[in-house]
């Protein structure tokens, strides 16, 4: 008996100095790269970026003696952050048609009237095929929501990251959506007199409750639940930011007078395909946007005045500007962003865009978005300008691990590139 228990201490022993040699990160030197920090520090060339346990140490000027670090030679390479996926359903979904469940979609339940108590980080799945597919492109981390509730707010999204573990939420109930354009409209009463006057009723409600003890228990008679009531109370402070979808101008400056009514409030507007015309208004209430600067045509009366120019015109009028909208195919936010640095934003900004801009939106700009000591080793070596089609990433890492570049489309394409002899392609595994 005794020999039993000594054998299976020395099991727990040994397994747990082997579980605790795989947790250990490499230690990786990234030499010779002209690295975009994104920080203080600007762009440096021939630099080195030294890497331990999953941070990054320090960014150097120069290459200095190296030693207990792989090194990876970057000479004639760029190193960037990380991407991050502006605003996404990375995650939550697969095929938006598919037959089962789709997480990016919900209706109405007994929790939640408004959505507002909605949180996405329960239905996150770390295995979806569009993270493989979106990594491989230089995309580390991601903001990811419900696009259709079918209520007022789109549910409280997560940030995300892309590596490969089993618990990928980053940050937890992190940002709220409401759409008030043609679709929040016809979701809300057909008309934004309907829309607007239940949003600032729902609001009213929220606040109401601060400071409040009230149970589910508790009588309560108002249009949206305790729960989703309680739920707002962290953005009505501030906490988090709240995403506020429009369009049109008339749409942007109702949101403007919105955050003068709540201070508190950190406001992001999405899309914003009208922002130009209210650039300095959204500059002076320091309302941030995410948009797509592909938007360029009339797609709906709201959005009558679009241009491929809306980004670089918000960023000159000093508007943060962040790129990176979509799900299926969110690694060409660089090609959007490029798009965008060649009708007037400037090529720093359109980096910035895409890594450190979302980074501080999302209040994770201290561990992610930029190349500094300390931060999270969520890094790209591309082949060159990350903002130019033809360039590649040709190695991500996340956490300060490489990350396998292979995805469900590159098996497919290496499957069916050469044909077996014998058997059809159907049978070649």
């Amino acid at each position: 008996m005794r020999n039993v228990k000594s054998l299976a201490i020395s099991i727990l022993i040994i397994g747990a100095s082997t579980l605790s040699l795989y947790a250990q990160a490499k230690n990786i030197a990234i030499v010779d790269a002209t690295v975009h920090t994104m920080s203080d520090k600007g762009t440096l060339e021939n630099a080195t970026v030294l890497i331990r346990n999953g941070k990054i140490q320090t960014v150097l000027s120069e290459r200095p003696a190296i030693s207990g670090y792989e090194v990876i030679n970057a000479k004639g390479k760029v190193v960037t952050p990380g991407l991050i996926g502006a605003y996404t359903s990375l995650g939550l979904v697969e095929v938006g048609f598919s037959a089962g469940t789709v997480d990016s979609n919900s209706s109405a339940s007994a929790i939640s009237k408004t959505g507002a108590a909605l949180d996405v980080s329960y239905a996150v799945n770390p295995k979806s095929t569009l993270i493989a597919i979106s990594r491989i492109e230089g995309v580390t981390s991601a903001a990811t929501t419900m696009t259709r509730t079918g209520q007022l707010f789109n549910g409280q999204g997560a940030i995300i990251s892309l590596g490969d573990t089993i618990t990928p939420v980053i940050k937890p109930k992190a940002f709220l959506s409401v759409a008030v354009d043609n679709g929040g409209a016809d979701n809300t009463g057909g008309s934004r007199a309907a829309l607007w006057t239940t949003l600032e009723h729902v609001l009213s409600e929220a606040a109401f409750t601060q400071g409040k003890k009230l149970d589910p228990l508790s009588s309560w008679h108002g249009i949206s639940t305790i729960a989703d009531a309680k739920a707002l109370n962290s953005f009505l402070m501030g906490e988090q930011p709240i995403l506020i979808e429009a369009h049109r101008a008339a749409d942007i400056l109702q949101v403007i007078e919105l955050g003068k009514r709540y201070p508190k409030m950190n406001l992001v507007i999405l899309n914003a395909t009208e922002g130009w015309q209210v650039a300095e208004q959204l500059a002076d209430a320091n309302i941030a946007v995410i948009l797509n600067p592909e938007s360029n045509l009339p797609y709906e009366f709201d959005q009558l005045s679009a241009t491929l120019e809306n980004a670089g015109r918000l960023q000159k009028a000093g508007v943060t500007v962040a790129i990176g909208m979509n799900t299926h195919n969110i690694r060409l936010a660089k090609q959007h962003a490029g798009n965008a640095v060649a009708n007037g934003l400037p090529w720093q900004a359109g980096l910035a865009s895409l890594t450190i801009n979302p980074a501080k939106i999302y209040g994770i700009s201290d561990t992610h978005g930029s190349i500094e000591t300390g931060k999270q080793a969520d890094l790209v070596i591309w082949s060159g300008d990350p903002l130019e089609v033809t360039e590649t990433a040709e190695q991500v890492l996340i956490n300060g691990e490489r990350i396998e570049m292979v995805s469900r489309q590159t098996k497919l394409r290496d499957r069916y590139l050469k044909k077996h002899e014998q058997k059809s392609v159907h049978y070649v595994r």
